[in-house]
């Protein structure tokens, strides 16, 4: 589970960060990808942000990229209602200091003196949940924000967890493991609760995951039994890490739509071009016969990113000898980054072109969201008492 706040333009960051990244995932896992626009209107990023004015250009940008509606769930926030009834549900067991906490000591405004503001870290966790979702990909500076989605649904196991005959129904959910299976189990499940061994944790968790013959419910059961818990309704989410490095800026930060250092993924050629001929260089090549050291500029961070290793290589080699100009270097990368924008460009295009497929992809992603969160939900409700038929 992840996604993105529709507001604004989508760039190389999130195309290299995220994107990429997304679309290798679909095949591994299922996913389940959200355009955020409450949590848009929760935490204004730049005055003015209508998130319907960018809500379809997130999409397109998303299918563009190669996250296709065939293997993955893409959907918008607001068209799948439960997310609200779950973030209302887990707000009667959040405590308000845990909340501040995940604030992080955020500077405060008018615009943001809100429950929407200080509730929203729930509800993200409230949309972690909602799909019971093994994995979330996030980048380091993220992984708070799923630590809080784990305090949240341990909280909850531990206060609605509770399940009438539960060590009975473990027992018996352990027996249809088979028997060669069920005495692993068995034995790792001993060897973390008497000696505290989580390498056995991980082990057994490992080998429940793995089952294929075994209800929902035995498998939660499976995983509450493994800690003395009892049941886990609701489990708890890891954070997957990706591999790309922050993208930097024109300006030689971390890229972002609100410093207006971004090469978007719409840029045409001709911006591509003037972008990066304007991007600031090592400062010790004040002359074109001064030697440079790439570490030091920006220009080679977007290298390492777009250029083949022979190029990499030319463009150091002639930075540290002065054998070529700093316009010289960018010369092919800028090419590249042409190269990387133009089959992206191409198919978004198509989709820009078919607005109501575009929105048909949504709504029959926001269909299948909302039969997984309504399962979920159900147990939820049941958990906490409010079944009464």
């Amino acid at each position: 589970m992840s996604g993105m706040r529709p507001t604004g333009r989508l760039h190389l960051g999130h195309y290299h960060g995220v994107l990429k990244n997304w679309a290798r995932l679909q095949h591994e896992y299922e996913c389940f990808f959200c355009i955020l626009d409450w949590h848009a209107l929760a935490v204004p990023v730049l005055p003015g942000i209508d998130p319907a004015e960018h809500l379809m250009d997130m999409a397109v940008d998303w299918l563009a990229a190669g996250v296709s509606p065939s293997s993955a769930t893409l959907f918008v926030q607001s068209q799948v209602p439960e997310h609200a009834e779950m973030h209302l549900l887990l707000s009667m067991i959040c405590p308000v200091s845990w909340l501040e906490r995940a604030q992080g000591g955020r500077e405060r405004s008018r615009e943001r003196d809100t429950y929407g503001y200080l509730g929203h870290p729930l509800l993200q966790a409230a949309d972690i949940l909602l799909y019971r979702a093994g994995m979330v990909p996030v980048g380091a500076d993220r992984i708070a924000n799923v630590e809080f989605a784990r305090d949240v649904a341990r909280r909850f196991n531990h206060l609605y967890g509770g399940e009438e005959g539960f060590e009975e129904r473990a027992e018996a959910a352990i027996r249809r493991l088979g028997r060669k299976t069920a005495k692993l189990y068995v034995s790792l499940r001993k060897a973390y609760q008497q000696q505290g061994d989580l390498d056995a944790l991980r082990t057994a968790q490992a080998l429940v995951q793995e089952q294929q013959t075994i209800t929902l419910g035995d498998q939660e059961r499976l995983y509450g039994y493994l800690e003395g818990a009892a049941r886990l309704v609701l489990p708890e989410p890891q954070a997957l890490l990706g591999d790309t490095p922050q993208m930097v800026g024109l300006d030689g930060g971390r890229m972002s739509r609100s410093l207006a250092n971004a090469i978007y993924l719409r840029d045409s050629p001709a911006s591509v071009e003037e972008k990066v001929r304007r991007m600031p260089t090592d400062p010790a090549r004040a002359h074109r016969s001064d030697p440079g050291e790439p570490a030091r500029c920006p220009v080679w961070q977007l290298h390492q990113v777009h250029s083949e290793p022979a190029v990499l290589e030319w463009c150091a080699q002639g930075c540290r000898s002065a054998g070529i100009g700093c316009l010289e270097c960018k010369a092919p990368l800028i090419e590249a980054i042409k190269a990387t924008l133009a089959p992206l460009q191409e198919r978004a295009l198509d989709y820009e072109q078919n607005p109501d497929m575009v929105r048909s992809i949504l709504a029959d992603g926001a269909e299948h969201a909302r039969d997984e969160a309504r399962e979920t939900l159900q147990e939820v409700r049941q958990a906490m008492g409010l079944k009464y038929r």
